[in-house]
C-alpha cells in the first residue's frame, strides 16, 4: 500500500512538473525593438527568434513588435521587469538607476577596435550592467552595437572641432546628465528632452541641432538639417534582455540556446556595424547633409578634453572608475 501511495504521489508530482514546464516553455513571447520593420536590428531579431524557435523544437515562439509598438523603451523596460514583455532589444532607461548610463559615457571608447573589446559580453562593463539589471528583475543576455554618435545641425558652427570654443548654439540632448555635460564641454548649450520631441524642436527652430544619435538614427531628420559632425561623442550599444523570473524557469538547455544565439548575433553585428555606419554616412550625405570632416587626431584631442572636463563628475555620480571599465580584463 505504501509503495502504491509513493508511486502515485511521485507520478502526480512528475506530471505536474511536466505540465507547468511545458506551459512556460510553449508560450509565445513578445520581443520588441525601436526601429521599423526591415531595419538591420529587425532583420537580426527575425534571425534570432527563428533560431531559438527551431532549436527548442517550437517550445519557445515569438511575436516581434518593431518601431516601439510596445511603448517607449523606458516603458518596455518596466514592463519587462514585471513580466508583461518577455524580451527586448534597444536602449535602456536610467531613471531608476543612473549607473545604467555607463555604456553611453562620453568618449568611453573612440573607435571600433576599442568598442569590440570594452563592450564585449564578457567584459567588465557588461558584467556590471548585468548586475545592475538583475536588481530590476531583468536578465542581460548580450548586446547589439549600433554606431558612434555625432551632432546633427541646422547651422554650421564656428570652429566645429575645437571643443573649448563657445558655439552659442542650443542643441537637443537626451535627458541624461552625461549628454548634458558633454554638450557643454563641447561648447554647446544643451536642451535636455526625449527623442520624441527632437523632431519638433528642429522643425520649429527651437533648437539648432541634436545630439544623442548617429548617422543611422538621423536619417529621418535630414530634411531639417544641413550639417553632421561625426565626433564619436558616445558609442551606441543596445542591450538584449529578458524578464529574470522567466529566465529562471527555463531549463538549462533552453537558457543555453538563447544565450548562444544572442552572443552569435552580437558577434555577427560587430562584423558589419562599422561598414553599415559608413553606408549611413553616405546616405545622409546623398540627402543633402554636409559631413564636416573630423580626423582621428581631432577626435583624440576632443576626447581628451571631454574626459578631463566631465569624467570626474560622472564618476562620482555613477560610483565607478571609468578607467577600470577600459582596462578590466574579461572573465
Amino acid at each position: 500500500m505504501k509503495n502504491k501511495m509513493f508511486f502515485l504521489v511521485g507520478f502526480v508530482l512528475m506530471v505536474t512538473f511536466l505540465i507547468s514546464t511545458q506551459a512556460i516553455a510553449s508560450q509565445k513571447w513578445k520581443i520588441g525593438h525601436v526601429r521599423p520593420s526591415g531595419s538591420s536590428v529587425d532583420t537580426d531579431i527575425h534571425w534570432l527568434t527563428k533560431e531559438i524557435t527551431h532549436q527548442t523544437n517550437g517550445q519557445i515562439e515569438f511575436e516581434i513588435y518593431p518601431a516601439s509598438t510596445l511603448g517607449d523603451y523606458s516603458i518596455v523596460q518596466e514592463r519587462c521587469s514585471f513580466g508583461e514583455v518577455e524580451m527586448f532589444v534597444g536602449p535602456f532607461g536610467t531613471s531608476i538607476d543612473r549607473r545604467l548610463a555607463l555604456p553611453a559615457v562620453p568618449y568611453l571608447v573612440k573607435d571600433w577596435s576599442e568598442a569590440k573589446r570594452v563592450y564585449a559580453h564578457n567584459g567588465l562593463l557588461m558584467q556590471k550592467m548585468a548586475a545592475y539589471l538583475e536588481q530590476q528583475n531583468i536578465k542581460l543576455l548580450g548586446g547589439w552595437p549600433v554606431y558612434f554618435g555625432g551632432i546633427l545641425l541646422t547651422e554650421k558652427p564656428k570652429f566645429p572641432v575645437q571643443p573649448n570654443v563657445k558655439k552659442n548654439t542650443l542643441i537637443r540632448v537626451p535627458p541624461i546628465n552625461s549628454f548634458r555635460l558633454a554638450a557643454k564641454a563641447l561648447g554647446y548649450t544643451p536642451y535636455p528632452t526625449t527623442w520624441v520631441y527632437a523632431r519638433s524642436g528642429l522643425e520649429s527652430g527651437m533648437v539648432k541641432g541634436i545630439m544623442g544619435g548617429g548617422a543611422e538614427g538621423y536619417l529621418g531628420l535630414t530634411k531639417m538639417a544641413k550639417y553632421y559632425l561625426p565626433i564619436h561623442d558616445h558609442f551606441e550599444h543596445w542591450l538584449v534582455y529578458m524578464n529574470l523570473d522567466l529566465w529562471k524557469r527555463l531549463s538549462g538547455k533552453q537558457q543555453q540556446i538563447i544565450v548562444s544565439n544572442v552572443r552569435k548575433m552580437e558577434r555577427r553585428r560587430f562584423e558589419v556595424a562599422e561598414i553599415e555606419e559608413k553606408i549611413n554616412l553616405r546616405k545622409i550625405k546623398e540627402r543633402g547633409v554636409e559631413i564636416i570632416p573630423v580626423s582621428k587626431a581631432e577626435i583624440e584631442k576632443i576626447s581628451k578634453h571631454v574626459r578631463q572636463e566631465i569624467w570626474p563628475t560622472l564618476e562620482r555620480d555613477y560610483g565607478e572608475r571609468f578607467s577600470d571599465l577600459l582596462h578590466g580584463q574579461p572573465n
